[in-house]
């Protein structure tokens, strides 16, 4: 603020400052403060984690019980280790889930492509919501579909593989693939591969050097996303497989209709452990490459 006073023909100007009020700036909102938000917050982190701590502490209880404590012991660990019926799961599981993430993760990459580096056409907000279809449709009903399916192929060819199962879960996983694909490719700046094209390099040449580089991250989050959706799924496993096809997660459901023990707590410690390393090499690996 500024007090001017004439004297004369000379202006003096005094120049008023004004007494520091002692109040603080404003802070930009946050949430945080609300009231409760902490509890809330609390209450939500426990209602997620508790089963799980639960789950993990018991799978080293020396007794046959889920619910009462009888020691320390390492002896369902030792047990599922042992138990080859166990093994042919998994093996079985992993080469599953890794055939179907990779088919999986390829096609939607293609999709992707498709649908964000072309030039807008008639129908394709039509095609990005027929791949993301089997989003909304009960699991019950896709598995319903393709027992259908696979049956009348059987009845005329006779053949019977882990083929199904790879088609099954490649057709169930191609969409959670095709998110974080597409995703990528939407927030990628187009700048580097118009400049590639300006410098005469060939289509095939710009997708390789430059487009494929730039969303790689987003294809190993689709390609984790495909494995661990395949790696969990039963529905669709219990309704395709064939005598002799179990998975991990059919051979647990199978034990829990029959006699259950902590051998299935070890056995989804060691799943969920597995998964957490798998998540912190993605993120350990993103972080190199920026």
């Amino acid at each position: 603020m500024s007090d001017t006073t004439l004297s004369g023909s000379k202006i003096e100007t005094e120049t008023v400052v004004p007494a520091a009020s002692g109040k603080k700036a404003p802070k930009g909102y946050s949430v945080s403060t609300l009231p409760g938000f902490s509890v809330i917050a609390i209450f939500t982190f426990f209602a997620l984690y508790a089963p799980i701590m639960i789950l993990v502490l018991y799978s080293f209880n020396a007794g046959t019980s889920l619910a009462i404590w009888e020691g320390f012991s390492l002896r369902w660990y030792a047990q599922a280790a042992g138990n080859e019926r166990v093994i042919d799961a998994a093996i079985r599981s992993l080469i599953l889930a890794g055939s179907a993430a990779t088919i999986a993760s390829i096609s939607a990459t293609m999709a992707a492509l498709a649908t964000t580096r072309t030039r807008r056409f008639k129908g394709r907000t039509m095609i990005y919501a027929l791949i993301n279809q089997p989003l909304m449709v009960p699991e019950i009903v896709t598995a319903v579909a393709l027992l259908i399916v696979f049956a009348w192929i059987k009845v005329m060819t006779g053949y019977t593989s882990l083929l199904y199962l790879v088609a099954a879960h490649t057709a169930f996983c191609i969409p959670f693939a095709y998110l974080p694909i597409r995703a990528r490719l939407e927030t990628m700046d187009d700048t580097l591969e118009v400049a590639a094209r300006d410098l005469y390099a060939s289509p095939m040449q710009v997708f390789r050097r430059v487009t494929l580089p730039l969303m790689w991250p987003g294809i190993i989050a689709g390609f984790m996303l495909a494995f661990v959706i395949s790696l969990d799924d039963v529905v669709i496993t219990e309704f395709v497989k064939s005598a002799g096809q179990e998975t991990i997660p059919t051979y647990m459901l199978g034990q829990l209709r029959r006699v259950v023990t902590p051998e299935v707590n070890a056995i989804s410690t060691i799943i969920l452990v597995s998964g957490a390393v798998l998540v912190s090499l993605f993120f350990w690996v993103s972080r190199e490459r920026r």
